[in-house]
């Protein structure tokens, strides 16, 4: 009786295909067969590792799973590149290519040319407004009554600049008779060089200035055009400041309100009057120029540009 061999194989007979562990790129001309393979959620067909991009596998369905995604969303297209035209503006100034009313850079609106600027070019000096020619026009009313209402203010300064001199000089009078101090002339030098070192004295600014830098004035707000914590103040500034540059440091240690940095028209901007000067100054002048030390300057609102004619000629 013979009897059968035993079974000396050392494999495993697989049960099914091969071919059903993995898939075959359906890439033309590849087909390769890949045991993880990466499925096309546009087209939905399975390719290798080489073509598993859309722009690999030239799909014909290309970006179609980006819209499905942004339809979920409830956002049917992706936004637009923001456009310089749509959102933000340039600055007027031909050399400037300052973006401005943007969230890191505001604007200002010139009255006078109507244009946009950049905080630099804010200035009708800096750019040379009084030579542009304003865009759109302006009814010739609203400029009267913008002038008759700085006119107004000026007459107003006059009269109270008059009154003040003559108030000081009664005063000066009665103290040198009752003092009974030599001749007027001599007396009246020697009232203006103390009332020079009491202003010297008592004047507050900032410590680095050089001593021989500074110009020491009186500072007031009129009290008819503007309201201040501190009405009037004793102030030192160095000689080569602008007086735009004196305004803003004036008008933030008198605590008033300064918007010319904003825009806006005439009646709220602020402007410095040199009393001794009869004229209101151009923000571009150096305080050093028009002013010396002992004379008194007045910040005022709503009375028209630099150019308005001096107090002496009213």
């Amino acid at each position: 009786m013979t009897s059968t061999p035993p079974d000396t194989e050392s494999y495993t007979d697989m049960k099914g295909d091969v071919e059903a562990i993995g898939s075959h790129c359906q890439m033309e001309y590849c087909h390769v067969l890949d045991f993880l393979p990466f499925r096309c959620e546009s087209c939905r067909g399975t390719y290798c590792l080489d073509h598993r991009t859309e722009y690999a596998h030239k799909c014909a369905k290309e970006g179609e799973w980006a819209r499905r995604k942004a339809a979920l969303n409830n956002d049917t297209k992706l936004p637009a590149k923001p456009s310089l035209y749509d959102h933000d503006q340039q600055c007027a100034d031909p050399a400037c290519k300052t973006l401005i009313y943007t969230s890191l850079v505001t604007g200002v609106h010139c009255q006078r040319c109507n244009r946009h600027y950049c905080l630099k070019h804010r200035m009708e000096e800096a750019h040379d407004c009084k030579n542009l020619k304003p865009i759109g026009a302006r009814p010739s009313n609203i400029l009267q009554q913008q002038r008759d209402r700085g006119m107004s203010a000026l007459a107003k300064l006059k009269v109270w600049a008059e009154e003040k001199k003559k108030k000081d000089a009664e005063k000066q009078t009665k103290k040198t008779g009752f003092l009974g101090l030599g001749t007027k002339g001599g007396n009246a030098a020697r009232e203006a060089l103390a009332a020079a070192n009491d202003l010297k004295r008592t004047a507050k600014g900032e410590a680095n200035i050089p001593q021989d830098k500074r110009v020491y004035l009186y500072v007031e707000a009129s009290a008819d055009t503007t309201k201040a914590k501190f009405p009037t103040g004793k102030f030192f500034y160095n000689k080569d400041w602008t007086v735009g540059r004196v305004l803003d440091v004036a008008a933030k240690s008198l605590q008033v309100q300064n918007v010319n940095n904003r825009g806006g028209g005439e009646e709220e901007k602020l402007r410095v009057f040199h009393v001794e000067g009869g004229r209101l100054l151009k923000f571009s002048e150096k305080i050093g120029e028009p002013c010396q030390t002992g004379n008194m300057i007045i910040l005022l609102r709503g009375v028209g540009s630099g150019e308005a004619p001096d107090l002496i000629d009213l």
